[in-house]
């Protein structure tokens, strides 16, 4: 697959993808005269550090992620526990973000009584 369909199909930028392989994020192989050419392990991949990103963790642990899985099987352990701190940090902000939901509701109740 070409860079143009890859980027459609993840509704990435082409200069997006150019960058995560420029600072190691993405290993994408090329073809005889030099072209990119992007395989369903790289969407999974690209789809995983998206993922990673709208949620909240740093481009610097994403990377160091990357890093981590390009060396193999020997850092699973290490990179279990960097996706455990990193969901912890999501369910802390699902958590503070319920909260000020309930907040907000609270508010809409009050305006919906003097309605």
């Amino acid at each position: 697959m070409n860079m143009k369909n890859f980027t459609q199909r993840l509704g990435v930028s082409e200069h997006t993808i150019r960058y995560y392989e420029k600072i190691g994020l993405l290993n994408i192989a090329r073809n005889r005269s030099g072209h990119r050419e992007f395989c369903e392990q790289d969407i999974e991949w690209i789809q995983f550090i998206l993922r990673l990103k709208e949620t909240g963790m740093p481009l610097a642990e994403i990377l160091c992620y990357a890093k981590l899985r390009a060396q193999g099987v020997s850092t699973a352990l290490q990179r279990k526990q960097l996706l455990e701190k990193h969901a912890q940090a999501v369910m802390n902000e699902i958590e503070t973000l319920q909260q000020h939901l309930q907040k907000i509701n609270l508010k809409i109740e009050f305006y919906q009584k003097d309605s």
